[in-house]
C-alpha cells in the first residue's frame, strides 16, 4: 500500500493550532516511513493531535503514525508489551484486558497515541504509580538518517530517549511494562475543604490508588474527589467530604455518558482509570489545557498560591485537577527525580486570556520547581526551563548528536529546549 500525500490544513484536537507544514503524508509501513524520513529536510511525527502547542508541527513534512500498523505484542515471560506508537492507549488496553493483562496506569483520555503520551511525560494519577513514560522498556525509532535503531531500559542515555518531545526522531513501536489484570472501583465524594485537604494531603492522596482532586480555586472546597481503588474493598470514608449519590461530571453540565462507571462497582481496570469512555468525544473538546507538576514537598505551598491568584483567572478556567505522580530518572520527565503533584487546568478556549495568566501562574510555581507539562499550555522558555531539569543540557547534547541536522526540529524546540531550527 503506498504511502498518502496530503495538502490540506489540519488542526489539533483543541482547534486552536493550525498546523503550518507543507503536507501531510501517511506511510503505510515503517519502510515507507524510513525513506520519507531520509528524504526531507524537515519531519515531525503527528499522533493524535493532542498537544495544545506547536510541538508536534513542522514547516516541513508531517507524518502521520497511525497507519504504521497496529502490533500489539505480549511477551509474558518478560511482562512487557511491544505496541505501534501510533496506537490509542483506549485500544491496546482494550487487547491486553483480553488477554488478561494491564497497565499500571492510564491517563484521563484513552484516546491519545502511545508514542505521544510518552513523548511529552503524560501521565495517570497515584503515589506510588509513574507517568506512562515510566513503563517504557524500549523504543525503535527512524533517526535522521532514515535507519531504525532500537534502544532499551539500562542502554546508555535510554532516559534520555523516552520524554524526547519527538527531537530524536519518529517512534515506531515502545515496549511497555505489563502486568496481570485487576479490578478498579471508583468512588466519589464531593464539597471537600481545602483547609482540610491540605491538612491531610498524604492521607488523602494515599487513600486510593488513584485519587483526583477537581477544584475551582475560588469557592474554598475540592467541589470532587474521585477515588480510584485496586478490588472490591471500598475506601475510607473522607471526612469533611461528602459520598455522592449519582454519576458526575468533573464539568458542570457535561454529559454523564462520557465518564467511566462510577457508584463504587468493580470492573476491568481500563474502564476505570481513565476518566472519559473511548466511545465518547473527551472532555467538551473546545478547550485549552495547561498543567505544572510541582514537588511534591512543595505542593502545600502551591495550593496557596493558586488559590490566592484564583480571582485573576477563575473566570477562564473550566476546572482544575490535581493528581500525584511517582519519581522516575527520565530526564526531561516532570516527575524526575522527585515525587509529583500535577495541577491541571482545564481552560475555555481564550488563546489570549489563557496567555495573558499563564505568567502570573508560572511566578508563582516555577520557582517551587514546577515543571510544565510538555504537550499542553505554557508561556515559559528555555532560560526559564533549564534551571528545572538537571539533564537539560545532557538532552540538547543527544538530540545534536542523534539529528546533527536538525530534521526533527522546530520553533517549539527553540523556544522550550534551545534547540535552533535554523540550522543548515
Amino acid at each position: 500500500m503506498a504511502q498518502c500525500e496530503d495538502d490540506g490544513v489540519e488542526k489539533n484536537w483543541a482547534g486552536n493550532h493550525t498546523y503550518v507544514a507543507e503536507q501531510v503524508q501517511h506511510p503505510a509501513s515503517v519502510d515507507e516511513l524510513r525513506e520519507v524520513v531520509a528524504r526531507h529536510d524537515r519531519v515531525r511525527a503527528l499522533g493524535t493531535r493532542h498537544a495544545f502547542t506547536d510541538l508536534a508541527d513542522t514547516t516541513g513534512v508531517l507524518v502521520g503514525t497511525a497507519g504504521l500498523g497496529r502490533d500489539v505484542e505480549i511477551d509474558e515471560d518478560r511482562r512487557v508489551v511491544r505496541v505501534s506508537g501510533g496506537v490509542r492507549y483506549g485500544d491496546l488496553a482494550e487487547q491486553l484486558a483480553h488477554q488478561d493483562w494491564a497497565l499500571a496506569t492510564m491517563a484521563s483520555l484513552p484516546h491519545i497515541s502511545v508514542a505521544g503520551a510518552v513523548a511529552t511525560g503524560t501521565h495517570g494519577s497515584g503515589d506510588r504509580t509513574g507517568s506512562l513514560a515510566a513503563a517504557v522498556a524500549g523504543l525503535e525509532i527512524v533517526g535522521a538518517d532514515g535507519e531504525l535503531r532500537t534502544i532499551s531500559r539500562g542502554d546508555e542515555d535510554f532516559d534520555g530517549h523516552v520524554v524526547s518531545l519527538g527531537a530524536l526522531g519518529v517512534v515506531t513501536h515502545v515496549t511497555l511494562d505489563v502486568e496481570l489484570a485487576y479490578d478498579v472501583r471508583q468512588d466519589l465524594f464531593t464539597d471537600l475543604p481545602w483547609d482540610l485537604a491540605v491538612e491531610h494531603l498524604d492521607d488523602l492522596t494515599a487513600s486510593a490508588y488513584s485519587v483526583s482532586l477537581f477544584t475551582d480555586w475560588v469557592s474554598g472546597t475540592v467541589q470532587q474527589v474521585w477515588l480510584k481503588s485496586r478490588g472490591a474493598e471500598p475506601p475510607a470514608a473522607l471526612a469533611g467530604a461528602v459520598p455522592a449519590t449519582g454519576t458526575l461530571h468533573m464539568l458542570a453540565g457535561a454529559d454523564i455518558a462520557a465518564v467511566t462507571e462510577q457508584g463504587g462497582a468493580p470492573g476491568p481496570w481500563h474502564q476505570r482509570l481513565p476518566h472519559f469512555r473511548m466511545e465518547f468525544t473527551p472532555s467538551r473538546g473546545e478547550e485549552l489545557q495547561s498543567e505544572y507538576l510541582v514537588p511534591r514537598s512543595a505542593a502545600p505551598v502551591a495550593i496557596e498560591r493558586l488559590r490566592a491568584l484564583a480571582p485573576a483567572y477563575a473566570a477562564l478556567l473550566q476546572v482544575s485537577e490535581v493528581r500525584t505522580i511517582a519519581a522516575d530518572r527520565l530526564w526531561l520527565s516532570g516527575a524526575y527525580d522527585a515525587d509529583a503533584v500535577g495541577f491541571h487546568f482545564t481552560w475555555l478556549r481564550d488563546v489570549p486570556g489563557v496567555y495573558g495568566v499563564l505568567p502570573a501562574i508560572e511566578e508563582a510555581l516555577l520557582p517551587l520547581g514546577g515543571r510544565p507539562h510538555w504537550g499542553k499550555c505554557f508561556a515559559a522558555g528555555a532560560d526559564a526551563l533549564r534551571p528545572l531539569y538537571p539533564r537539560f543540557d545532557d538532552f540538547r547534547e543527544l538530540a545534536a548528536r542523534r539529528d546533527p541536522t536538525g530534521k526533527f526540529r522546530n520553533a517549539f524546540l527553540t523556544r522550550t529546549v534551545d534547540l535552533r531550527c535554523d540550522l543548515p
